[in-house]
């Protein structure tokens, strides 16, 4: 119980669970703005393609209601529109990414006077060329 502990300290304190909540509160915030952004600004215009019927209420009726009898439909109105919510999200996430990428692609290379590299990447970079010089002096002994 106490190495339990102990690990779960460690966890904590090091910033994983911090990180990790961090990112769960971001996401749950950009969970309701993606939400906002389909049902207020996307669905309407598409609603007027459907001849002023809210899409989320498209539904295809297998059984129609009676005194007694539930209604039994396929709401594709409502898939359509988690649809569009996912390909926004997954396009966002997309674009975030690849400028993130970017930007990091930018700091690791040590020619790029830009931004500055962080000291692994230089120090990296010094030891590849270091190899590579002795590299190179050995192979001229073997000639």
């Amino acid at each position: 119980m106490k190495k339990l502990f102990q690990d779960f300290k460690n966890f904590a304190v090091k910033g994983n669970m911090i990180d990790m909540a961090i990112g769960i509160i971001i996401g749950t915030a950009f969970n309701n703005v993606v939400n906002t952004l389909v049902k207020k600004v996307v669905m309407p215009p598409l609603s007027l393609l459907t001849d002023d019927v809210n899409l989320i209420n498209k539904k295809w009726i297998l059984r129609n209601a009676a005194v007694g009898v539930e209604e039994v439909a396929i709401g594709y109105g409502e898939f359509m529109e988690v649809l569009i919510d996912f390909s926004i999200i997954a396009f966002t996430i997309f674009v975030v990414l690849k400028f993130i990428n970017k930007f990091k692609n930018k700091a690791e290379d040590p020619e790029n006077m830009e931004v500055e590299t962080p000291k692994q990447i230089q120090l990296l970079s010094n030891l590849e060329k270091l190899m590579k010089e002795q590299n190179r002096i050995l192979q001229e002994k073997k000639d």
